[in-house]
């Protein structure tokens, strides 16, 4: 429900972007592999940056960490969306992991590889930077105090893609051992899914997520393979879903999906559906359903010990 406390609670955050970007410029990027990324390739020159913050020309897979002054002993990774053409940092992925670390939750910002930039992995290469940050994350706990049990993952979009495979495919085994710290697990404890792309086959595959990852004329068994549903099972963590029922982006159908995987699997999941909302709206719009999502993610998060 909307109300004055989540409507000032969307319009903080809007106030906070300036202070965020700030922030942002004092944070450590920790590159997520020793040398290069799995099976090579990639873009040359500099990182892209869009007028509204979003980034491409990713060269580096990196996480930036955003530190609480206080911990409370749990992490998360937050990966933007952006159909796998670029990452919206500005707009989704920072504020989000500002908004994780004032509730002393530490947050780190994926910078993944976006498959169309000449990477040879395909598909594989968002997967591998999303697992081996888990396992870095996890390698590194007791640096940023946090509990190698209480790692979840939050992601937007495309990213809510990339977050829903790391959920549910974290026993398949994306790219092979490079040192110590892959021998940590890559399962996250939680994962909130915001606009999510969940499902790459018919009818709902008309999406840029769909057609970088997998091409305009995938066939039915890279359709499964790389859709999120077909992977759930009892050992994918704790869920929360939020998506509008205007989204025309992500067909709304995409968070039912997920849910009826996820219950039929017997994994924990709460659903949001705001009555309006669009795509994209990240940490919430001040005077619009979407402003309460945070809220009830808050609650999601204290129910489940991520915060004290």
């Amino acid at each position: 429900m909307l109300n004055r406390r989540t409507v000032l609670i969307a319009a903080g955050a809007a106030l906070l972007l300036p202070a965020v970007r700030q922030a942002a410029a004092a944070n450590a990027v920790i590159p997520l592999w020793p040398s290069k990324a799995p099976g090579g390739g990639g873009p040359k020159g500099p990182v892209q940056t869009s007028a509204k913050g979003a980034v491409s020309n990713i060269v580096m897979p990196t996480i930036e960490v955003f530190r609480p002054a206080k911990p409370s002993g749990a992490a998360m990774l937050v990966a933007g969306g952006g159909g796998y053409k670029r990452i919206e940092m500005e707009t989704e992925a920072r504020p989000a992991a500002q908004w994780l670390a004032d509730r002393g939750i530490t947050a780190f910002v994926l910078s993944y590889r976006l498959p169309d930039e000449g990477w040879r992995e395909g598909p594989r290469a968002p997967l591998q930077d999303a697992q081996r940050a888990l396992r870095l994350i996890r390698a590194r706990s007791a640096e940023y105090g946090s509990r190698p049990d209480h790692i979840g993952v939050l992601g937007f979009s495309a990213g809510g893609h990339l977050m829903g495979l790391a959920a549910a495919r974290s026993a398949y085994r994306s790219y092979r051992a490079v040192d110590e710290v892959d021998k940590q697990p890559a399962r996250p404890s939680a994962a909130a899914l915001i606009y999510p792309i969940i499902t790459l086959e018919p009818p709902y595959d008309r999406t840029s997520t769909r057609t970088v990852l997998i091409g305009r004329h995938p066939n039915d068994e890279e359709s499964a393979e790389w859709s999120v549903q077909p992977h759930v099972r009892s050992h994918c963590p704790p869920v929360f879903l939020v998506q509008a029922e205007d989204d025309t982006i992500s067909d709304p159908h995409n968070t039912l999906i997920m849910a009826a995987a996820c219950k039929s699997a017997g994994v924990p999941v709460e659903m949001h559906r705001l009555a309006s909302g669009g795509h994209g709206f990240g940490m919430g719009r001040a005077g619009t359903p979407s402003a309460g999502w945070p809220e009830w993610y808050e609650a999601w998060l204290r129910k489940g010990g991520f915060l004290a």
